[in-house]
Parts: C-alpha cells; sequence; structure tokens
C-alpha cells in the first residue's frame, strides 16, 4: 500500500525539485565530475519530456573552486569561502550550460541570498520568475550566492537542503528529492552492518533526529540532520521528499519507474502559500512569552493570541514582523504576523482588552488581538 500511494503521488506531481551535493558533484580531490553532471542532466532532461517542470538546486562552487585553487580543505574564514564560491561558481554553471546546451535547453542561473525570501515583496518576485523561466522552457539553476551572502545566520540558509526546501516551497504540493553519498535514511550510522534503510516515513517523530550519524566532509555543509529539517519544512506544507543516493548515475530514473529506493517522506499538511513563507523562510523579529491560557486556546482552541496572555515581549519588532510564540518553558508553540510593535506590546501586555481601550484608548490600540488566529501557524502543524 505504501509503494502505491507513493507511487500515485510522484506520478501527479508537477513541480520536481533535484539538490545535488557537493560530494555527489565533485570527486575527493574537489574537481567538478563531469561524467556525473552529464548523467544527471540527461536524466532532468527526460524527466521534463513527461510534462513536468524540474528546478535545480546545485551545491559544488566552493568544492569546484577549492579545485580550481587546489585547496584540500574547506577554508574556514567567510571572505575565504565567498572567493572560492566565486571562483567555482562560474564553473559549475558553464558545465551545466554545455550538457543542458546539447540537448536543447536553456539553463536559467539563479542565485539567492536568504534575504531574497525573508522578504514578502522579494519572495514573490522569486516566485514568479520561476514561473516565467518554466514557461520559457529553461532549467533553474539554484544555488546561494555565497559571494555577497552575510556571514550572519541570520542572513544565509546554512546549506543547500534549506535552500532547497525553501525553493519547493514556492510551489504546491512539490516533490523534493535530496540528493547525496547515502542510500537514504538509515536506523543508524549507515557504515554499520546492523543499520536498516527506512524506506518510507509516513509520520513525522521526534526520534528520526536520534537516529541521525553525521558523515565529516571537507567539502561540504550539509549533513542527515539538515534533509530530515528539509523534509519537516516541505511535507507540513503539502509536498513529498525524497532522500537517495545521488553516485547512481539512473537515481532519477529508478525514482520515476516501479523501483522503489531511498526513503521517502509523505505529506503531512497543507499550508497556504502566505503561512509556509512567514512559517518557514522568514527569521523571527521577536519573541512573545505566553501563559498556560494562552498556550491552551492556541494549540487546543484555535484562537487568537490576546495581549491578556501576553506575560512578555523579547526583542525589538514591528507592527506586521513575524514574531515567535514561546510558553513559559521557552518552547515555541507557534509563529505569527504580529499586530503589534514590541514597544506597545509592552504596555497592553497583560491587559484585557476592556482595560486597554480604557487606558489607551480605541486609536491607540485599535485591534483585540495580538496575533489574529488566520495569521499563526502552530509549530504542532509542522513537526
Amino acid at each position: 500500500m505504501n509503494n502505491l500511494t507513493r507511487r500515485q503521488i510522484i506520478e501527479k506531481t508537477k513541480h520536481l525539485v533535484v539538490k545535488v551535493g557537493t560530494n555527489v558533484l565533485t570527486t575527493q580531490a574537489g574537481l567538478l565530475n563531469q561524467d556525473r553532471i552529464h548523467h544527471l542532466v540527461e536524466e532532468i532532461c527526460e524527466i521534463r519530456k513527461r510534462g513536468i517542470d524540474v528546478i535545480l538546486v546545485s551545491s559544488g562552487a566552493v568544492g569546484a573552486g577549492m579545485g580550481r585553487i587546489g585547496l584540500d580543505k574547506r577554508p574556514k574564514l567567510h571572505p575565504e569561502l565567498q572567493a572560492v564560491a566565486a571562483i567555482g561558481q562560474g564553473a559549475l554553471i558553464q558545465c551545466y550550460e554545455q550538457e543542458l546546451d546539447s540537448k536543447g535547453v536553456l539553463a536559467a542561473q539563479v542565485l539567492l541570498t536568504a534575504g531574497d525570501l525573508s522578504n514578502r515583496e522579494r519572495y514573490l518576485n522569486i516566485r514568479n520568475t520561476f514561473y516565467s523561466l518554466l514557461q520559457y522552457g529553461a532549467l533553474p539553476i539554484v544555488n546561494e550566492n555565497d559571494t555577497v551572502s552575510s556571514a550572519e545566520l541570520s542572513l544565509t540558509f546554512g546549506d543547500n537542503d534549506r535552500l532547497a526546501s525553501l525553493v519547493a516551497n514556492l510551489f504546491p504540493e512539490p516533490l523534493l528529492v535530496l540528493l547525496t553519498d547515502v542510500d537514504g535514511l538509515f536506523t543508524g550510522d549507515p557504515s554499520l552492518p546492523d543499520s536498516k534503510l527506512i524506506p518510507v516515513v509516513e509520520k513525522w517523530s521526534s526520534s528520526l533526529m536520534q537516529m541521525v550519524a553525521e558523515k565529516k566532509s571537507s567539502r561540504s555543509k550539509g549533513g542527515m540532520s539538515s534533509k530530515l529539517k528539509a523534509a519537516q519544512t516541505v511535507t507540513s506544507s503539502g509536498g513529498s521528499m525524497i532522500i537517495a543516493n545521488g553516485d547512481d548515475p539512473n537515481i532519477l530514473s529508478k525514482i520515476y519507474s516501479e523501483e522503489s529506493c531511498g526513503t521517502f517522506f509523505f505529506p503531512r499538511g497543507k499550508l497556504p502559500a502566505r503561512k509556509r513563507w512567514f512559517r518557514f523562510a522568514q527569521p523571527s523579529a521577536g519573541v512573545v512569552v505566553v501563559d498556560d491560557g494562552a498556550v491552551k486556546a492556541l494549540e487546543q482552541d484555535g484562537k487568537s493570541l490576546l495581549p491578556v496572555g501576553i506575560l512578555l515581549c523579547i526583542g525589538d519588532f514591528k507592527k506586521g514582523d513575524v514574531i515567535s510564540i514561546v510558553d513559559k518553558s521557552n518552547r515555541e508553540i507557534a509563529r505569527g504576523l504580529s499586530n503589534y510593535s514590541s514597544e506597545r506590546g509592552e504596555l497592553i501586555c497583560g491587559r484585557t482588552s476592556k482595560e486597554i481601550v480604557k487606558v489607551f484608548g480605541r486609536d491607540l490600540c485599535p485591534y483585540e488581538e495580538f496575533v489574529h488566529r488566520d495569521n499563526i501557524q502552530l509549530n504542532s502543524d509542522s513537526i
């Protein structure tokens, strides 16, 4: 039954996002693996013939740059990483262009920063650009713009697994395929004989993270934990995801055949596009700590967050910003769009609506809800 359901999901998917990791695309010396890119492009072109829109998220710029310069270890300083990425990115896209040109397909390089997706207007512009590229018949090739990304964590994706999950969430019910150098998610360290491949994940469990065995690599940033986080993002938004071995030159063909391979993550929810944006793409600008009554109202009753249930406002946020809503133990229970700034929030938190109107007037505090239920996304819907 699982394979049948998996097959039905794959066959009905209209948007496929393929993310290929550095260790798949480069040799141990850090040079681009031309043969692997050749097979990858061939498979993508065959899938496109099915009428499926394909977006490629490709790592490899830093790895390719390391090979060009002759480095045997990934640089640690951010300016050095940016320089190596700039050197390698040109070689990476040139290789793709040559392969795609032989197939009569246009290559479209799309370099993104986390700030591009965290800003609502730019987010929508990027989504529209992707749709236009696909209408022109081009293959969007996406990578993080390492050359200009800030070293601060809040302004970087961290790894291309997260980038791929956010790109996938631009589309309705996408299939995200993460190609790595292992066969999928295992019950333990894949190198140990007693570890077994998990073929399907139907429901998310926190125990999945405990199975993760991270592999050290001098050329890549991501690991299995980042892939599981990507699965959380995509599946809670109505998409599905597969982790599979990109060292197999026919892996995409196998995914689209009757053959079951890798680890398949079933979709678990269906968020509206706006909620996908502020839940996953937009970093939190501040935090509000709420009491037990507010936790119950949000998690069990599906209600709005009222000022009376707020104990404390943390950070400097403005009206319309995304804020984290946490309980007294600092557990994030939801995110939402605030109707008030943190400055205003400090004045009205813990007060009832009648008290607020009596003390401050309706003009100063026009909203009864600090965060309206339509602008709240519970974490329990994403785990």
